[in-house]
């Protein structure tokens, strides 16, 4: 409780009337000094008694319109103040969160964040538009009330404290699927197809000399008077290698909803799947210039943290230096990898290490052997694999793909996330994989729903909609490979509602 200007007067009045009565020696001064202290005594134990009554009625909600919001958007916030009547006046500041800011920022809208109860009111309302540019939880404070009766004042904090989570823009609803179709790329538990341990029950048998006690089923050998074993599926990892294109047409859309956020989308996803099921997971990134990241396979649980870090930061790429390239750039096993020199032929001391040699320097090597009969025989089979080779090593994608798959000790699946931008090189990179005899999914992002502009022309939208999709079913129908479109799902619904009313305004017209 502090005091009023009013009774801060009024108490130096009281003083100064003490002061002259003693210096004066006037008694009757001290009879008006004791009727100031007791007036205001009075009204001081008045206000005490008010404001419990207002804090026991009053109640405050501050309700803004959504519990969610992505960045930089705007909600109204409605703050409404209700009590019994009162002799105090009050004036009320809604508790906004720190991290939002009022929508109109002119000092006429400033003023009204703050709204008065005249003394006998009982409702107030007010609605205030906010911004709200930090992203997390933002919570509200108590709204704060000030009660004053003009000789006293009292701040009470009371209302509800809502909150508010903003959240990064990007993708709102993202499809994926295959031709409109919605399907699932979060994969569940792996079975192995072999049994041992496990939860699953795959099959009762009998017994056989050689299995353990404590593999009888003693209630089924109870119930069928013979020793029986119960089997068990046994379940497996699933090594996952997460290779993400963020090259430059993969910046293609609106802000915060480009091909590359889509794809993000549903890479953090696999990335969450992955975790829930302990599955090792690795992340490579592709840009200009080639491989710019790096994450080998782990089931560590920084190593989930740490994909999913890297995945936020990815932005697309113009041209910038690459951190490693492809298998002849970036390892330094190349450089090692060479024939056997000729001098340690025939030389009984020495021993020979035969390592696998680079297939761009084996091919250099039989070029050079035209005047040779075993090189003149090879030509014609390996002249069309130098041409492949020499083109998709100029291919950054193509390239990664070989890179990633170069170790032969693991079987991992891949999981490519790239565009629709160069058909030639994607077709390139899935032969590489397939000639590893790799299971490979692609999410591809059609460019057609994501250019500015390219869906106010719905008849020739759905005509480029239509080749992509001709392009992801070939994908989709080679041997160990699963090609699924990722896209908006209103943009995807809204063409695909343009193109069954074109094939209903068809119908119709061959009927007349």
């Amino acid at each position: 409780m502090r005091p009023t200007r009013r009774s801060l007067e009024s108490g130096l009045l009281a003083v100064l009337l003490a002061a002259l009565a003693v210096l004066f020696d006037q008694p009757i001064l001290l009879g008006a000094t004791a009727t100031i202290g007791a007036f205001l005594v009075g009204r001081q134990y008045r206000f005490v008694r008010a404001v419990t009554g207002v804090n026991d009625t009053l109640t405050v909600e501050q309700s803004p319109t959504t519990a969610s919001v992505r960045r930089d958007d705007s909600i109204d916030v409605t703050i409404v103040a209700s009590l019994e009547p009162s002799p105090l006046a009050l004036e009320l500041s809604p508790g906004l969160p720190t991290g939002v800011t009022v929508a109109d920022t002119t000092e006429s809208t400033a003023d009204e964040l703050e709204f008065a109860l005249e003394p006998g009111e009982t409702r107030a309302t007010r609605t205030v538009t906010v911004t709200c540019p930090v992203v997390g939880r933002q919570p509200f404070e108590p709204a704060t009330v000030t009660a004053t009766d003009g000789w006293f004042t009292e701040s009470i904090p009371a209302g509800s404290t809502p909150t508010i989570t903003v959240e990064p823009r990007g993708p709102r609803t993202v499809h994926v699927g295959a031709g409109g179709d919605r399907a699932s790329v979060v994969q569940g538990r792996h079975d192995s197809g072999r049994t041992g341990s496990g939860l699953t029950p795959a099959e009762l048998r009998e017994y056989v000399p050689g299995d353990t006690v404590a593999r009888i089923d003693w209630n089924a050998t109870a119930r069928l008077s013979t020793p029986h074993v119960r089997e068990y599926e046994s379940e497996t990892d699933r090594p996952t290698v997460l290779l993400v294109d963020h090259r430059d047409p993969l910046g293609t859309g609106p802000t915060d909803e480009t091909k590359l956020d889509y794809l993000r989308d549903v890479a953090l996803t696999i990335v969450r799947s992955a975790r829930e099921l302990g599955d090792p997971l690795a992340l490579v990134t592709v840009g200009e210039e080639g491989i710019t990241e790096r994450v080998s396979l782990s089931t560590e649980p920084a190593q989930y943290r740490r994909i999913r870090t890297r995945l936020f930061d990815l932005e697309p790429t113009a041209g910038e230096p690459s951190r490693s390239i492809g298998p002849e750039a970036s390892s330094p096993r190349s450089k090692r990898e060479r024939l056997p020199s000729a001098s340690l032929v025939g030389t009984a001391s020495a021993t020979l290490r035969f390592e696998p040699t680079p297939a761009s320097e084996a091919v250099r090597t039989l070029d050079g052997g035209e005047r040779d009969a075993f090189g003149r025989t090879l030509r014609p089979f390996y002249a069309d694999r130098r041409r492949y080779r020499e083109r998709t090593d100029g291919d950054p994608l193509a390239a990664a793909v070989r890179s990633t798959l170069e170790d032969r000790r693991s079987s991992p699946w891949l999981i490519l996330c790239t565009d629709d931008a160069s058909p030639r090189e994607l077709r390139d990179a899935i032969r590489i994989a397939r000639e590893r005899d790799r299971e490979l999914l692609v999410l591809l992002a059609p460019t057609v729903l994501f250019e500015p502009g390219e869906l106010s022309d719905l008849e020739a939208a759905y005509e480029s909609y239509l080749a992509f999709e001709e392009f992801r079913r070939h994908l989709d129908g080679l041997d160990g490979v699963t090609a699924l479109e990722v896209a908006p799902d209103d943009r995807i619904a809204t063409l695909l509602a343009a193109g069954r009313e074109r094939r209903r305004a068809a119908v119709a017209e061959g009927e007349r």
